[in-house]
Formats: structure tokens, C-alpha cells, sequence
């Protein structure tokens, strides 16, 4: 059963994937709607889950919190070190973008939605009312994360192949996620310190790449209107799924 449901998400990531490829021609609209998803994401769905899930403090602060500050500084480490690197061998970024961070994004996108799918495999072990309610959540926002995954991978000069193919991987990962479950099941503590670490990484790229980038050329109202109804989205989305 969660196999057959993780289907419903392999579907929405496409869907979210495609409606990106769309609308190139209002890039900052999308930059502008993608950084909202992804804030929204974080702070009302990844964080909660992760403080919930990972518990137990350390030095009088959440591990969870912890954990996320080191997402965050190890995407700036991983953008600023690359970029380095880049720039040693005599150039190969995009306008100043280096393509192998939005791979390295793009593909912890498709580790998220892999446990995205263990997510439902695991709820459906306690029970079909709770196997329900996450699916509804997942699948609902597996429509952003195949938008994000096609627009990170795209923002930093990698090709459409390229962006295609982790489009598809990533629509590929939850039901994998799911398969997963009938082998293994993954204790509810280092499941929400993944949560907290991939959290602090996206708001990084939300923050200091993608929301910057959509304001840089167009600084128009219309940008941030559709950075709030990102947010708002996934706000809905985490409302009708308790």
C-alpha cells in the first residue's frame, strides 16, 4: 500500500518539475516562488518535525537546532569551497554560479524525498489513518520540492539534461523511499537529526541564493508577492495534513 501511495508523490514531483520548465520566461517569478516554498518547507515542516523527533539537548540546546546551523554552514562551506576550486582551474562557473553545488543540492533534494517514502512506509507500519495523513503531506509537497530540485539544479548553469535527469530521480526517490520499509526501519532520533541537518542547507540556498538572485534583476512587488505565497502554500499544505 505505501509503495502504490508513493506513486501519487513520484507524480507531483514531475508535475512540480514541469511547471518550472514552463514559465523560463518569468524566471524571477519562479526564483521568487521557490525561495518561499523552500522557507516554508523549513521553518514550517522540516524544523517542527526534527525538534519533535530528534529530542535530548546538548550543552542546553535542541540537537536539532544544532544539527541545522551545521546544514546551514555546510552548504556555505560546500558553495564557498567549490567555487574556489572553480576559480583555481581557470574559470567553468555560470555568471560566478558553480554547476556542481546545484547538483550537490539537487541530489540532497532526492535524499529528502527518499525519506520522504520511508516516511510513509513508516506510518503505515502503525497504522492505515496515520499512513494516510503523511501521504496527504508528502504528496502535497512533493509538488515543490520537483520545482525546487529542476530550478536549483538550472540556476547554477547546469544543462536541461542534467536538471531533467535529477528531476527524475528525485520523482523516483519516494517510491524507493517506500520499498525501503519492508527491509528496515530507521529510529525516530537519527531521523530527526536529518531533518534538522537538510533544513539548515536549504534555508541556505533559499536565503542566500535563490531569493537574492530573484530580487537581483527584478525587484519588482510581483517577486515578493510570489515568495509569500510560497510560504503560504506549505503553510496550507502543513495545516490540512494535521
Amino acid at each position: 500500500m505505501a509503495v502504490f501511495v508513493a506513486l501519487g508523490a513520484f507524480l507531483m514531483t514531475l508535475a512540480g518539475g514541469w511547471t518550472a520548465q514552463r514559465v523560463t520566461d518569468r524566471r524571477h517569478l519562479v526564483l521568487g516562488l521557490a525561495g518561499g516554498l523552500m522557507l516554508g518547507v523549513v521553518g514550517l515542516d522540516l524544523l517542527p518535525e526534527a525538534l519533535d523527533a530528534a529530542g535530548g539537548e546538548i550543552f542546553g540546546v535542541p540537537a536539532a537546532l544544532l544539527l541545522f546551523v551545521a546544514g546551514f554552514l555546510a552548504a556555505h562551506m560546500v558553495e564557498r569551497l567549490l567555487a574556489v576550486r572553480q576559480a583555481s582551474h581557470g574559470g567553468g562557473e555560470h555568471d560566478g554560479r558553480t554547476p556542481q553545488v546545484g547538483l550537490t543540492a539537487a541530489a540532497a533534494m532526492v535524499g529528502h524525498s527518499a525519506m520522504d517514502g520511508v516516511a510513509i512506509g513508516a506510518a503505515f507500519q502503525v497504522g492505515g489513518g496515520m499512513g494516510a495523513a503523511v501521504a496527504v503531506a508528502v504528496i502535497a509537497h512533493d509538488f515543490a520540492d520537483g520545482f525546487n530540485t529542476y530550478t536549483i539544479t538550472t540556476l547554477y548553469g547546469n544543462a536541461r539534461r542534467k536538471a531533467v535527469a535529477m528531476l527524475v530521480a528525485d520523482a523516483a526517490a519516494p517510491v524507493l523511499g517506500a520499498a525501503s520499509t519492508m527491509l528496515f526501519t530507521i529510529p525516530e532520533h537519527l531521523l530527526g537529526g536529518y531533518l534538522g541537518f537538510f533544513g539548515g542547507a536549504l534555508l541556505y540556498l533559499a536565503a542566500a541564493e535563490i531569493l537574492p538572485e530573484a530580487h537581483h534583476e527584478h525587484p519588482a512587488r510581483s517577486t515578493l508577492l510570489c515568495t509569500l505565497a510560497g510560504v503560504a502554500f506549505i503553510w496550507l499544505v502543513v495545516g490540512i495534513a494535521e
